[in-house]
């Protein structure tokens, strides 16, 4: 379809001319015969650039252009004018002109200024679709499930609906709702969350709307809220499902109203936030417990998102180890490791009940603890606690290549890890199980000790624990410090 040109001069004449120019170049016109007539059509339809005059009566072309501006800040404007000077050219360059023409207009720089406009501005919307393809809203994926998330959140993005993110831990609800926020129109804005579960329930009130000085003990000045905080962006309320019942009625007001008062304060607040929230609990069963209310449950539930378990979507397992492969290996200073077609076999056949946090850190493991640069189908048995299901090991064609793994059948891992494992960690037949599980552990925490240097607290980060329960399991193991592997 032709562009469409809106033409803004108060000279019938004028507009008359430059329309029929305009037209025999392929173009369509729009004509406003004032300012305000202009910031009406911009306002009704869509109109692909703006030529208009300086001089006019009702309203100056730099007026129209300032307020153009602020609703329309990606629509080229050409203006132009019969007294041009240069503080003009300036000052309409700086509210956001494209160019500037002086009357009477030579046709082909007409032109030549209206298609450089145009070609300026589909290069600015290619580019911003690019960034936006780029990454995919930062989550690794390109099966069904998440080709119909990424639909979605292009869908719900831009509008100021609410939205339920559900879904079991670890599946990335926190990264569907940051995708929400960044391509919405409160992008420029902060992007605030909220852990419901974390919070003390009598702290909660407080975290949510902020308290003034005295109104507790321990509140010794004002405080905002998160509420506040997220004026003009996102507020992300996650586990919402934990969220205690007194704390539901009166976060319910707050999205009916628009507004709250502090811990005790007196005045009330207005707010502008779009509250997304995510529970890992279904919030219908809850309903029906008498846990969660109902009318803040349709609230919350204008658009849902749901997030599913990575055994849902294992056609992804591929790219998330590689992605977070390469990453693991760039951080810890391990040179690159290259995953072998039986290893990741060994890996897409279990279900992460962690789900992505799960595997993000079993890869991480993997980084440190594989001496390379393969990963092989013995290194990654390892990496899973035994009795796990496990694929069988694949048959070579005749061209020597290995198969592409097959989700079907799955057989247990044999007790006896693979002999070629020289220094491995190995159960004997004169253990008890919990006498091999520790055996395991106490192993994995030397090698982990000794890659850290003895660092306690970074250790405990790898193995994703927290540094209080890693202590007590050193202790437990009789492990010290200093009796790391070298």
């Amino acid at each position: 379809m032709p562009a469409a040109v809106l033409i803004v001069d108060d000279e019938k004449n004028i507009l008359l001319t430059l329309s029929q120019s305009l037209q025999l170049a392929g173009y369509r016109t729009e004509l406003a015969s004032s300012g305000q007539v202009a910031l009406d059509v911009v306002s009704a339809r869509p109109v692909d650039a703006v030529l208009m005059d300086v001089k006019m009566p009702d309203m100056d072309g730099l007026t129209v252009l300032a307020r153009l501006t602020e609703f329309k800040p990606d629509l080229p404007v050409i203006m132009m004018s019969g007294h041009g000077t240069i503080d003009t050219a300036v000052k309409a360059t700086q509210l956001g002109a494209r160019d500037f023409l002086e009357k009477p207009l030579a046709r082909d720089r007409l032109l030549v200024a209206l298609r450089n406009a145009l070609k300026h501005q589909a290069a600015m919307e290619e580019l911003q679709e690019l960034r936006a393809q780029l990454g995919r809203f930062d989550m690794v994926g390109g099966g069904p499930a998440m080709q119909r998330i990424f639909s979605l959140i292009q869908r719900a993005a831009p509008s100021e609906g609410r939205v339920l993110i559900t879904g079991e831990n670890g599946t990335g609800k926190e990264l569907i709702a940051r995708a929400l926020h960044q391509h919405s129109r409160r992008k420029g804005g902060p992007f605030v969350k909220l852990n419901c579960a974390a919070v003390p329930h009598d702290l909660i009130e407080s975290e949510l709307f902020g308290h003034e000085k005295g109104a507790f003990t321990g509140a010794v000045s004002v405080r905002r809220g998160k509420f506040e905080l997220a004026h003009e962006g996102t507020l992300f309320l996650d586990e919402i499902g934990d969220m205690p019942a007194a704390m539901q009625s009166k976060l319910l007001r707050v999205l009916q109203e628009g507004e709250l008062e502090r811990v005790g304060g007196a005045e009330t607040l207005k707010v502008d936030v779009r509250v997304i929230a995510a529970t890992n609990k279904n919030l219908e069963k809850e309903i029906a417990a008498g846990r969660f209310r109902e009318d803040l449950y349709y609230r919350i539930n204008v658009v849902q998102i749901h997030s599913p378990p990575l055994r849902e979507r294992r056609e992804d397992l591929p790219d998330l180890i590689d992605t977070f492969l390469r990453e693991a290996c760039a951080k810890n200073g391990r040179r690159p490791l290259a995953l072998s077609p039986d290893a990741l076999a060994v890996m897409s056949a279990y279900d992460y009940p962690g789900n992505v946090r799960e595997l993000r850190n079993l890869v991480e493991r993997l980084a440190i603890l594989c001496e390379g640069p393969v990963v092989s189908r013995t290194d990654a048995l390892e990496l899973l606690p035994r009795g796990r299901p496990l694929p069988p090991m694949p048959e070579p064609t005749v061209g020597g290549d290995v198969p592409a793994a097959q989700p079907a059948p799955v057989v247990t891992a044999p007790a006896e890890p693979a002999p070629s494992n020289p220094g491995g960690w190995r159960p004997r037949v004169d253990q008890t199980f919990r006498e091999q599980v520790e055996d395991a552990e106490r192993e994995i925490i030397q090698r982990v000790l000794a890659h850290t240097h003895d660092n306690v607290t970074e250790a405990a980060r790898i193995l994703d624990l927290e540094r209080g329960h890693f202590y007590k399991k050193m202790k437990a193991l009789g492990l010290r410090r200093g009796q790391s592997e070298a």
